[in-house]
């Protein structure tokens, strides 16, 4: 493979709509070397599917330096759908540009959700390697049970992020997993030999949680599984002081337990559960069901209310990251924040919870209006923001 091939489509790249900054990068050396290694393997030409493809790079590098069949896309965040879309749009113009065809530039790929879609008949799979030990189950449980009987799956990450528990999650679904030798600090693990009859569904987990008398479905990606993560419990702990809102919004709702409750709270109000990734917004569907609350929680998959009209809502909750892939940064909870500002109506609160080192007050004074910190304990402190009035 010409490495100015892939020059030439990774240079290019962008995260945008992710948040985007001079230390955060579109692609990385995982990348590049999943896509050399499909190279070096062969069957190039044969169904392939790439999961967990970031902004583009292994989707684009795909269609040019294999030219599959067929090539299947699956990304959690859709931020990352939509900036895989405009990058290939833009490699296309570019190629067009330099008079070269533009069809070749990643254009025929189909983005498909997580199951038998994405996945019949692909011979090979390529995938950057999830956070979680349970995301990973979930894929590797996917490709098991839906790939071809011949599929190879080339699971791929940074040796720093990388565990020996992916290995045992790998080998509980294929008869053999092979670490392949590091490079540039990413390596390969190759698994192969699908174990179809340990492939059966077990997501979402389900459980009930005690303390607030609620059960909670969580599929593998979303953050803290089906357990109460201890930021949520504490905004909890301020619903009672949280006015009625007419429609209510649960911003990165994960399984959506805050919506979940504040429905509970306030029998009146709309709310809508909204998170950036398919498998939370399939969570918080599932656990508005649960518990009965199907019929008065919105599910939807947006990327920071950008789909909501301005002032449209009364009531904001929000737990922010505080990390964007795998580094720390603070632009996520930033972009949050200024979209709530957006969103509100004049009058409407803004209810965060976010780690104490954090310094997100300038960021609500700015974006929301006045800022009252009605608590802190050891390592969170809860705010309520009002918007002002335009």
């Amino acid at each position: 493979m010409a490495a100015n091939t892939l020059a030439g489509i990774f240079d290019g790249l962008r995260r945008r709509p992710d948040v985007e900054a001079p230390n955060l990068q579109a692609w990385d050396a995982t990348d590049r070397l999943l896509l050399e290694t499909a190279v070096a393997l062969g069957r190039a030409g044969g169904g392939l599917a790439v999961i967990g493809d970031r902004y583009g790079a292994l989707t684009l590098g795909t269609a040019e330096t294999l030219a599959p069949a067929s090539l299947r896309v699956h990304q959690d965040l859709v931020t990352g759908e939509r900036a895989l879309r405009l990058n290939a749009a833009e490699l296309s113009a570019r190629r067009e540009a330099a008079g070269l065809p533009a069809d070749s530039a990643g254009s025929s790929f189909m983005q498909l959700p997580l199951g038998p879609e994405l996945l019949a008949g692909a011979d090979t799979v390529l995938l950057q390697l999830p956070k979680t030990l349970a995301e990973l189950e979930e894929i590797a449980a996917a490709v098991a049970r839906y790939a071809a009987p011949d599929v190879r799956l080339l699971a791929g990450g940074r040796v720093k992020h990388m565990s020996l528990g992916m290995n045992a999650v790998l080998e509980r679904y294929f008869v053999s997993v092979q670490p392949q030798l590091a490079r540039q600090k990413s390596r390969i693990l190759l698994a192969a030999g699908p174990k179809t009859a340990a492939a059966s569904p077990r997501f979402p987990v389900v459980e009930h949680l005690a303390e607030l008398d609620l059960d909670v479905a969580a599929h593998g990606a979303v953050f803290a599984g089906a357990r109460l993560d201890i930021g949520t419990r504490f905004l909890l702990t301020f619903l009672p002081a949280m006015k009625p809102a007419r429609h209510a919004v649960d911003l990165g709702c994960g399984t959506g337990i805050l919506a979940a409750m504040y429905a509970r709270q306030f029998p009146e109000a709309a709310v809508t559960a909204t998170d950036q990734s398919a498998a939370a917004v399939q969570s918080a569907l599932a656990t508005a069901c649960l518990n009965g609350l199907g019929n008065r929680i919105t599910v939807l998959q947006d990327d920071a209310l950008s789909t909501f009209a301005d002032g449209s809502v009364d009531a904001v909750l929000l737990n922010p990251p505080f990390h964007v892939g795998a580094g720390v940064h603070a632009g996520a909870g930033v972009k949050m924040i200024e979209a709530a500002g957006r969103v509100l109506a004049p009058g409407g609160e803004l209810w965060t919870v976010y780690n104490r080192h954090l310094d997100y007050l300038p960021a609500l004074e700015r974006s929301v209006g006045p800022t009252a910190v009605e608590g802190r304990n050891p390592k969170f402190t809860v705010t309520r923001s009002t918007r002002r009035s335009h």
